[in-house]
């Protein structure tokens, strides 16, 4: 939960905030009469059969989960999917078995003001379909809940949401948060058979299937642009072997071409989990155990308590799988491409095969954007950044702003902006007396702040670890240490020993290695200079420390540097996967 106001649960109805948002966000719903109405009692008993005993996650952190309905088509309320109260019961009585989550249904456009949905950890679009609204500002509302942390499901017809065939370009940034639009209909009728198959088979939100195909019966969708799996993880998909693909059933071309009709996946949109699902159509879903075993897994996830990973599947490799076991992220740090501006930096991560990137407050955003990736960004270049970043499979993980201000209003800016980035980690060298602040707007954004390391002139406090950790003391795991290597050994200090002092408040890592262990060191492929760093990854990997992102920071040989950070990428997949398989 986000906002201080208050959600007011019972056993046997759940309803909305007893506040004076009612007025501004909807009137309340009532289970009995709107969320599971004419179930009869011998589905409702199935679905309880079928629930799973326990969740795969268990948290002591009380989560709430909006489950929103409605069905819009050409500007009427529709009655919707015959599916939709019984995985309303289905979710609800789910969520009171395993105490993963409580419910709260709804289904007035207004809710999607993000005031309103901060209220909640997950919002779940069951079966949504149609132009839910036309106001900017809900639709927005939505999707910047999700961006900066908000988690989202979605149900069969939600891949059909924000869009009224032939017309896909009415809200195409819903498509860009879900993963795409359905566009094509549905090839195979509710009452025919397809086969799935596990693309995913050991990802934890497919763990229901234990890595089987399987028959199912449901009216499943085809997926257009902005669909590809270059931005997605996708867990299972259609197997065209075994599924009837005859042309005839008018399955896009594009479809026909590569055989990739996803079924679910997940996904990052900026710091919040998406989790979609085709499946739920047919009603007799709703007491299919493995079927409600997949949605409770994905609910977890969108909710933040079961982890799972989030790399797109085309840039999966067994290197990349290697380092998802270890709990390791790989990006590019911002002034490896200093001389690029952001938008033609993300290119590069891109084309390196990798997700996550840095970004840096004096870097130029794009070449129609002739701006500072700082405050002061209007609300639309903002959303241009984030289309570049979604569309790219591309996560900016951290963001390098020199100073964190003493002035709150001004401080608050620099945290406000990182959240509209979705970055999990401003790396900064703020002046001491300015910690108390700092710390205070961490816990406030959830946003961590890493404490950079230049050398003694720039950072008198920050280059020692001693000292970094000494001003640390006492405050939230949420402040601690951006490692800097190269300036680290430039000054002395040896990163194995300044590892082990830090421990865990190791936030983030800026990594680089040198020709020297001298004041005039340079930097070189990773794995061919002076640092130890197959001792420092082992150090990790053994402590079992996980920081925010391994930042490859090659300053040296910029506009040329690309074959040294090649070879810097390649060593660090070896390395990995050595090291994962030494855990197994």
């Amino acid at each position: 939960m986000r906002l201080q106001a208050k959600l007011i649960v019972s056993l046997s109805v759940l309803i909305l905030p007893l506040t004076n948002l009612m007025s501004d966000y909807g009137t309340a719903v009532n289970a009995a009469d709107y969320a599971y109405t004419d179930i009869p009692d011998e589905d409702k008993a199935r679905i309880l059969k079928a629930l799973p005993d326990v969740a795969q996650a268990q948290t002591s952190t009380e989560r709430r989960l909006l489950v929103f309905n409605l069905h819009i088509r050409e500007g009427e309320v529709m009655t919707g999917h015959p599916s939709v109260p019984y995985f309303n019961f289905a979710f609800q009585e789910m969520g009171r078995k395993t105490g993963a989550y409580t419910v709260t249904f709804g289904n007035d456009p207004k809710m999607l003001r993000k005031e309103f949905l901060e209220q909640f950890d997950a919002i779940v679009f069951n079966n949504t379909a149609g132009i839910l609204t036309e106001d900017p500002e809900l639709q927005w509302g939505l999707l910047d809940y999700v961006w900066s942390g908000g988690g989202f499901v979605g149900v069969h017809a939600a891949g059909a949401t924000f869009c009224q065939w032939p017309d896909y370009d009415i809200f195409p940034e819903f498509g860009e948060m879900l993963g795409g639009f359905e566009n094509g209909g549905h090839p195979w009728k509710p009452h025919e058979w397809i086969n799935l198959k596990m693309d995913d088979p050991d990802h934890p939100v497919a763990y229901a299937f234990g890595g089987e195909n399987f028959d199912v019966s449901d009216e499943v969708f085809q997926f257009s642009e902005p669909y590809s799996r270059e931005r997605l993880r996708v867990l299972m998909s259609i197997d065209t072997k075994r599924t009837d693909m005859d042309p005839a059933r008018r399955i896009l071309p594009e479809r026909l071409a590569d055989g990739d009709i996803a079924i679910s996946w997940v996904k990052r949109y900026g710091r919040g989990d998406v989790f979609y699902s085709s499946l739920g159509h047919n009603v007799p879903l709703a007491w299919d155990e493995k079927v409600l075993q997949h949605y409770l897994d994905g609910i977890q996830f969108a909710l933040g308590d079961l982890p799972a990973p989030t790399t797109p599947s085309a840039k999966l490799s067994p290197a990349k799988e290697a380092q998802e076991q270890l709990g390791w992220r790989l990006g590019i740090e911002a002034y490896t491409f200093k001389d690029l501006t952001l938008f033609d930096a993300i290119d590069q991560v891109k084309d390196l095969g990798l997700a996550y990137t840095g970004g840096w407050n004096r870097q130029a955003v794009s070449k129609d954007i002739q701006k500072p990736l700082a405050p002061g960004l209007t609300t639309q270049e903002l959303r241009q950044i984030r289309s570049k970043l979604v569309m790219s499979g591309v996560s900016m993980l951290t963001y390098f702003h020199f100073d964190l201000p003493r002035d709150e209003t001004e401080c608050r800016k620099i945290f406000e902006f990182a959240q509209q980035l979705g970055v999990e980690v401003i790396l900064s060298e703020p002046k001491v007396e300015n910690l108390d602040l700092i710390e205070k707007l961490c816990e406030e954004y959830r946003i961590k702040v890493g404490l950079h390391n230049h050398g003694k002139r720039l950072s008198p406090v920050y280059a020692d670890p001693k000292k970094l950790l000494q001003a640390c003391e006492g405050r939230s795991p949420l402040i601690g240490a951006a490692v800097d290597f190269g300036y680290w050994v430039r000054e002395g200090v040896d990163p194995i020993e300044g590892l082990e002092l830090l421990g865990d408040r190791v936030i983030s890592l800026q990594v680089h290695d040198l020709d020297t262990l001298t004041a005039e060191a340079k930097d070189v492929p990773w794995g061919t200079g002076k640092i130890q760093l197959d001792a420092i990854l082992e150090y990790f990997a053994k402590s079992g420390i996980q920081p925010v992102m391994f930042g490859l920071e090659y300053s040296r040989d910029w506009g040329k540097s690309l074959p040294a950070i090649r070879q810097s990428i390649d060593w660090f997949d070896d390395q990995t996967l050595e090291l994962a398989r030494d855990a197994d």
